[in-house]
């Protein structure tokens, strides 16, 4: 069973605008929003919500009643150089491209030292090897309508290697 009173404070829990005008009703305090610009990285993250918080609970209400300093603080938050809109580094630049440099280096040094370990091509890659390979097919006839065997043949057949004669 509900009293009067407890019916009349559902209505007003039930109501956000008259929650957020009791809660946003007093004046964030000027050491609290001093100097925020400069301190709000290093604060610690709950504060910064907190803060938030306040901030935004005050703006839902007419903004001729903000004070100055909370104007001010609210565009900082809101479009300030910080989080991911912070200005990078002076020296970024230098350091992609040097690390870029030496991921490429040290890439290089990988590779030519894989080739170096590397055994060398096999007999089959030589061009003496292909040039025989190329007559073999010739004896057997091999693919006589558009091959290597067909009349008038003009291309390299099996011969893509350099010679292995230094």
């Amino acid at each position: 069973m509900r009293t009067s009173s407890s019916r009349a404070l559902l209505r007003t829990a039930a109501k956000p605008s008259t929650l957020c005008r009791a809660a946003s009703g007093h004046a964030i305090s000027n050491p609290t929003l001093a100097n925020i610009e400069k301190r709000w990285e290093s604060m610690p993250s709950r504060e910064q919500a907190d803060l938030w918080m306040a901030l935004r609970d005050r703006m839902k209400d007419n903004w001729n009643n903000l004070t100055l300093a909370e104007k001010k603080a609210a565009y900082f938050l809101s479009f300030g150089p910080h989080g991911p809109r912070a200005l990078p580094p002076a020296d970024e630049g230098r350091n992609v491209l040097l690390y870029t440099v030496g991921g490429l280096l040290a890439s290089l040094a990988i590779f030519g030292g894989l080739r170096t370990l590397a055994n060398p091509p096999p007999p089959t890659m030589t061009k003496e090897y292909q040039e025989a390979t190329n007559e073999f097919l010739k004896a057997q006839n091999s693919d006589p309508l558009t091959g290597i065997s067909s009349e008038g043949y003009s291309g390299k057949g099996m011969v893509q290697s350099p010679s292995g004669k230094p």
